[in-house]
């Protein structure tokens, strides 16, 4: 198990390895080049020399406002300095009240969209200096190159001045502020400190056998903790770590590095089995074989969840036909498959090791560093998010709300009361806002967030996010939104996926000008209806969805109805969608719950 006390001794387990494929990065021509440890040590030196140059000192804040790229995990590790990442895809407004908030005296940025976006209103800010990552230069923006120039040269030469500053860095010093409005409120800056996130690593890590060997694609945003969690466990263990910048570029990447572990929030997954399934549905024959080796599957799905490969002669038949094709999306060589950020679902577990992948279930939240709790190959239930890490307390509250305790455990919010009662039990245990139980053998289960839970005007409570997965689970399922509290029945809104809805139209012969027009078509909606009539059947009554309304939209990040986790925006939606949800419920006076 790793000893980590701060995030720099990760730092110096990375100079002191000195591997020439520390770090994977692309060039404009598309290679993927490398980055050494060495490098990489001496441009964090040149960075932090910079900064202290410029009147940094320990606790001042640092914006980091780009996508994952090199640059992003050099500037991290700024001695001493505070970073505030910000997501990329920000507006200019939430931006500013960020930085304004803060109180960030740099910020770090990758493009000059990026710079543009701060440089609008930095007069509201404290901002004394932007560094762009870019090389297009601008007449105040200091480019990165300029501050590493040199640094390569410096081979491993260490600097005794710099290893000390590095070493008066304490467990008990801020980190990090990240911003996080999760599902619902405005935002709130988690303090995480040095300690907080090295004992996270400590015991996240053990038990998986990372290797020095294995490599990782990091694309999920290095704004949000999980992904930045990730990058320094890999760095600590030696693994390759290759910055993907955007999401559109991660298949290519897949394909080109072929890493060994896959990290990824459950939306990615359930893309991928999409994916399959749609492009099987345009043969009759792909179609056929796809049902017959997942029913194959399934078999054995048990098996492959406790790391087993099956032995007959028909499992083998149907690695050897499908199953090794849905691998070869993730590149062919992924060993580890790991999701977290949100819940996983058990149909898209289970089919996946339907189709011989296992998928490590993790849970926690930016307050815990993030992780509470975690499948690891030797211990993995599928519908669990594992058993909580062994320096966690866990404690069921009356109300089924999950409360954990522990050095992971964040040291309170931004300009806020330290420990508010809203926050934290009086015996200090934080309250994560989570319905959850333990089975006898410590896995964790979580249901749903306790704010999101709906309640029926008879007093029956739902947890949405489990049902929202049965119906995502299904092709023609782009995202799904529960909707119905304090009324007498649950409805949902469905935002189809428009790729395959289009396809089956046009097989259908239903020709619109508009999605609009399509998903109010009677034989569109008679399909969704057919949907939600089978998702129905595994409900309690009380829970069954009675109507449904299709949007004509796709939710994304950029357009506001999910989260940089790919998570519902509950809040969101349900304002964008208020006529149509007043729509469903406009007779329930007389309608039958």
């Amino acid at each position: 198990m790793l000893n980590l006390k701060t995030l720099n001794d990760i730092l110096f387990i990375i100079a002191a390895s000195n591997r020439e494929r520390t770090i994977l990065t692309q060039d404009s021509a598309g290679e993927w080049r490398p980055i050494s440890g060495s490098q990489f040590y001496q441009r964090v030196r040149a960075v932090a020399d910079a900064f202290a140059g410029w009147g940094i000192a320990k606790g001042d804040r640092i914006a980091i406002l780009g996508e994952n790229r090199w640059e992003w995990a050099i500037a991290d590790f700024a001695l001493g300095a505070v970073d505030v990442p910000i997501y990329p895809t920000l507006t200019a407004e939430q931006t500013a009240i960020l930085l304004a908030d803060s109180g960030a005296r740099i910020a770090v940025v990758s493009t000059r969209a990026q710079y543009d976006k701060i440089a609008q209103t930095r007069a509201q800010t404290a901002i004394e200096r932007i560094v762009l990552m870019d090389e297009e230069g601008t007449a105040d923006a200091v480019l990165f190159s300029s501050l590493i120039r040199g640094a390569d040269e410096r081979k491993a030469a260490r600097d005794a001045d710099f290893d000390r500053r590095a070493y008066d860095v304490r467990h008990e010093d801020l980190a990090t502020l990240i911003y996080t409005s999760g599902t619902t409120g405005e935002p709130k800056g988690v303090m995480l400190t040095h300690g907080n996130i090295a004992s996270n690593i400590n015991y996240s890590t053990a038990g998986f056998g990372f290797l020095e060997t294995d490599s990782c694609v990091s694309f999920l945003p290095l704004s949000h903790i999980t992904a930045r969690h990730l990058d320094y466990a890999l760095y600590a263990q030696n693994v390759t770590v290759a910055y993907c910048p955007a999401f559109d570029k991660l298949p290519a990447a897949l394909t080109s590095v072929r890493p060994t572990i896959m990290v990824a929030v459950p939306r990615v997954y359930e893309k991928v089995r999409q994916e399959a399934e749609r492009r099987a549905s345009l043969s009759g024959v792909k179609s056929r074989m796809l049902k017959w080796a997942v029913s194959t599957g399934a078999k054995y799905k048990e098996e492959v969840a406790q790391g087993q490969t099956p032995g007959s002669i028909a499992w083998k038949s149907a690695n050897a036909l499908v199953y090794k094709k849905v691998q070869a999306g993730f590149g062919g060589r992924v060993r580890l498959y790991i999701a977290g950020g949100a819940p996983l679902g058990l149909e898209t577990a289970h089919w996946f090791a339907s189709v011989g992948i296992r998928i490590l279930e993790g849970y926690g939240l930016t307050e815990t560093s993030p992780v509470i709790a975690v499948n690891t190959p030797d211990h993995n239930r599928m519908g669990s998010v594992g058993q909580p890490l062994p320096n966690i307390v866990c404690r069921i509250a009356e109300d089924g709300e999950l409360l954990v305790q522990g050095p992971n455990v964040f040291q309170g919010y931004w300009k806020q009361p330290p420990h508010s009662p809203e926050n934290f039990d009086g015996q200090g245990f934080f309250r994560t806002g989570d319905i959850a139980h333990l089975d006898a053998d410590g896995f964790l289960y979580v249901t749903d967030r306790k704010k999101e839970l709906l309640k029926t005007s008879g007093g029956k409570l739902i947890a949405p996010q489990p049902i929202e997965n049965k119906l995502k689970a299904h092709l023609l399922v782009g995202q799904a939104a529960l909707v119905g509290d304090r009324h007498k029945f649950a409805s949902a809104l469905i935002s189809p996926n428009f790729v395959v809805l289009e396809s089956w139209a046009q097989q259908q012969g239903i020709s619109t000008p508009t999605r609009r027009e399509l998903t109010a078509e009677p034989r569109v909606v008679a399909q969704y209806q057919s949907i939600i009539d089978q998702v129905n059947e595994s409900l309690a009554n009380f829970e069954t969805i009675k109507r449904f309304r299709l949007v004509p939209d796709e939710w994304s990040l950029d357009s506001g109805e999910l989260t940089p986790s790919l998570k519902l925006k509950r809040r969101v939606i349900v304002q964008k969608y208020a006529h149509e949800i007043a729509d469903l419920y406009a007779d329930e006076a007389v309608a039958h719950g």
